[in-house]
């Protein structure tokens, strides 16, 4: 047994769930850079890596002094965040021009994929929660990074290979979908909204997808019909799970509700990201107010943690 790292209690037992707080962070600084919101781009992508560091020495500290635990929260749809989480702080160092370690980012998160999304699988049932979707959006962070990637390096077979990536997120989209249980809509703790944000993903990595030169004619139209369908879809989504919060208030605090500002980010970016290759500019303004709900949501659950942290405190002997 590995002895734990040093300075490590105040971290140690982290759900792999917390990787939806570095996902949300990552995909806000990706929006607030893409609407010249330079400065709290940067904050927000701070907070995001420094997460991003301490759920990565968790994972290696588990991995190395907990195989048990390791293996049981492995199988888990929430340790897909782990994926998820490297590629979206992939994509935004990739903005910075950090091309060396997005590439390296997204190398760590293919090679976590296959046997993390394989022992997911292994599990599915039906009547899940909003988690099942997790394996397409994974997926599609693979499909979002390495189309990036693939642009500023005019990688041909990079771009293959996130055609190939988001093909796979939309089947396992449609998989996760008909597991979905639908009153989730009405009592999820904060996951459920990544039915839509998995949707909004699609988008993102379709965007990427359109823009790129290598995808011409047939093709080219094909990637924008689709990446316009995933938008759609995603808004209605966002329409309907909105309602549901207004209709059926879940005011406390659940670690899964960073489940939830990260489709409301991803949502955004997707509209941002996909109104020019779309040729539909209106997307943008639609975007940025979008945005601007993710950052609201953000900060109230980031005092909703705040207060539940202190509450515990306080009541500590």
């Amino acid at each position: 047994m590995v002895s734990p790292l040093p300075g490590s209690a105040w971290w140690a037992g982290l759900p792999p769930a917390a990787g939806a707080a570095v996902m949300a962070a990552g995909i806000l600084s990706v929006a607030l850079h893409l609407t010249g919101h330079e400065v709290l781009s940067l904050v927000a992508l701070a907070l995001a890596g420094a997460l991003w560091l301490v759920l990565a020495a968790d994972f290696t500290a588990r991995l190395l002094g907990d195989r048990g635990r390791f293996r049981a929260e492995a199988d888990t749809p929430a340790a897909l965040t782990a994926v998820a989480a490297t590629t979206v702080l992939g994509t935004r160092l990739c903005a910075l021009g950090w091309q060396s370690a997005a590439a390296a980012l997204l190398a760590l998160a293919a090679a976590l994929w296959p046997g993390l999304l394989v022992g997911v699988l292994r599990h599915w049932r039906r009547r899940m929660p909003g988690v099942a979707f997790l394996g397409c959006v994974a997926t599609e962070g693979l499909a979002v990074l390495a189309a990036v990637l693939a642009d500023v390096g005019h990688h041909d077979w990079l771009a293959r290979a996130a055609l190939a990536a988001f093909c796979l997120g939309l089947l396992l989209y449609g998989a996760a979908l008909v597991r979905f249980d639908l009153r989730e809509v009405i009592g999820g703790a904060g996951d459920h909204w990544v039915a839509g944000g998995a949707l909004s993903i699609c988008a993102l990595a379709g965007s990427k997808l359109t823009a790129s030169p290598v995808w011409t004619g047939a093709a080219h139209t094909a990637l924008r019909t689709a990446t316009l369908t995933a938008l759609a879809l995603s808004l209605l989504w966002y329409a309907v799970l909105l309602g549901a919060e207004l209709r059926h208030p879940r005011p406390h605090y659940d670690i899964r509700r960073w489940a939830t500002v990260f489709p409301l980010g991803m949502t955004a970016t997707a509209c941002l990201s996909a109104a020019q290759p779309a040729g539909l500019p209106w997307l943008r303004p639609l975007g940025e107010v979008l945005l601007w709900i993710a950052v609201g949501a953000c900060l109230l659950t980031c005092a909703a943690f705040l207060a539940t942290r202190w509450t515990a405190h306080r009541r500590r002997p």
